[in-house]
C-alpha cells in the first residue's frame, strides 16, 4: 500500500494514441484525474469517484474514450491528480 499520495510519470511519453497514468492512494479517497490542454481547458476527466488505498492505472486514448471520438492534435497536454488535500499536475506529449 502507498505511504503517501504519488502520481507517477506517464507511459510512454511522448505518446501517440495511448498512455499509461499511474497513481498511488495511501487511503480512502474522493479522487478526481483530469486531462488539459495547454489553455487549461479540460479535455477529459479519467477519474471522478472515491477510492481505496491503493496504487492505480489508467490509460488516456487521444482519439476516444468511452465512445467519445476525440481529434487532439499534436501537444502538450497536463494531467492533475487531486485526492484529498493532495494536488499534483505533470506533462505529457501527444505526437502525431
Amino acid at each position: 500500500m502507498p505511504e503517501e499520495y504519488a502520481l507517477f510519470e506517464n507511459y510512454p511519453n511522448p505518446f501517440n494514441p495511448n498512455t499509461i497514468i499511474k497513481f498511488g492512494v495511501p487511503k480512502e479517497s474522493d479522487v478526481s484525474l483530469k486531462v488539459y490542454n495547454i489553455l487549461g481547458e479540460e479535455v477529459i476527466n479519467l477519474v471522478n469517484e472515491k477510492m481505496k488505498a491503493g496504487y492505480y492505472e489508467v490509460e488516456f486514448n487521444a482519439t476516444s474514450h468511452s465512445g467519445n471520438v476525440r481529434n487532439l492534435t499534436s501537444g502538450i497536454y497536463f494531467y492533475q491528480l487531486k485526492a484529498g488535500s493532495f494536488i499534483q499536475t505533470k506533462k505529457m506529449v501527444l505526437l502525431k
